[in-house]
């Protein structure tokens, strides 16, 4: 397991909206992960703040989208950047600092196979998540659960190991919160092999929390994107095959377009944030 964890060429991938106050330190900690090949990318999309400013002072290499275009599309964004830069496995943190970077480790280390999807799997009722948070994790986990035909413990955590290549090949489309929904379902109808993992998150007090998500709007978005889905792949028969990407191949049209930074896979050393 050793052996094979070190051919592994690991990055981390933070998908950031509006975030200047958490990136830093989020990127400065998983910086010092073990295992992750002191590759943070952070992908800006679309803030107004100095959230790209503050991730590329404290060690990332940041994409940015020149406007808002979802969680989905942010995400899609890094692989790609990460898949052409040469790794093959990416964690994906989400900037909010619910989710601390050492437990990025756990997933890292939880199995071998370089083609395996690790899920992080959070204790909402331990960690005091607001309950409108529990409630719409159990609809999704409901839903996902009975339509992939297995138990899901928690199809919206953001703390996940991707194999790139793989999963950018599932072709998943939703450019929001649904695409880490999306990805699941697809990833049941290729056969790909799903590992869970227990994690530890963090909710800071109701007045501190930084988040996005509509625990109303966003699962039924959700739904949809899942029936939408169910449609296209015929009922998790079948996943259309999306072309598969290679290291040389460059970087989509929209994607390039919407890199408004130089993109540099060695990130610097990290600096001092500002105040």
């Amino acid at each position: 397991m050793v052996i094979a964890l070190c051919l592994m060429r690991i990055c981390a991938i933070i998908p950031a909206y509006q975030a200047e106050r958490n990136v830093g330190d989020v990127t400065r900690e998983a910086l010092r992960v073990h295992g992750l090949a002191g590759t943070v990318i952070v992908v800006d999309d679309g803030s107004t703040d100095r959230t790209a400013e503050r991730a590329r002072a404290a060690g990332a290499t940041v994409l940015s989208h020149p406007e808002n275009q979802g969680k989905g599309a942010a995400l899609r964004t890094g692989m790609e950047f990460a898949l052409a830069s040469g790794f093959d496995v990416a964690v994906t943190i989400d900037a909010d600092g619910q989710h601390p970077p050492e437990e990025a480790r756990r997933l890292i280390e939880a199995d071998a196979d370089p083609e395996a999807l690790v899920l992080g799997i959070r204790d909402l009722v331990g960690a005091g998540a607001p309950r409108a948070n529990q409630i719409s994790n159990r609809i999704s986990n409901f839903f996902l659960s009975l339509f992939a035909g297995r138990p899901f413990a928690d199809t919206q955590c953001g703390l996940r190991r991707y194999p790139l290549r793989k999963t950018l090949s599932l072709g998943a489309r939703d450019e929001g919160y649904a695409f880490e929904a999306e990805i699941l379902l697809r990833a049941v109808a290729a056969g790909v092999r799903l590992v869970e993992v227990p994690i530890r998150v963090i909710y800071p007090p109701e007045g501190e929390r930084l988040t996005h998500f509509d625990s109303v709007r966003d699962p039924a978005r959700i739904i949809r994107r899942v029936v939408a889905t169910l449609a296209l792949t015929r009922g998790l028969r079948h996943v259309p095959a999306a072309p598969t990407l290679s290291p040389d191949d460059p970087v989509r049209p929209a994607t390039a377009s919407a890199l408004a930074t130089e993109l540099d896979p060695h990130p610097r050393q990290p600096a001092t944030a500002p105040p």
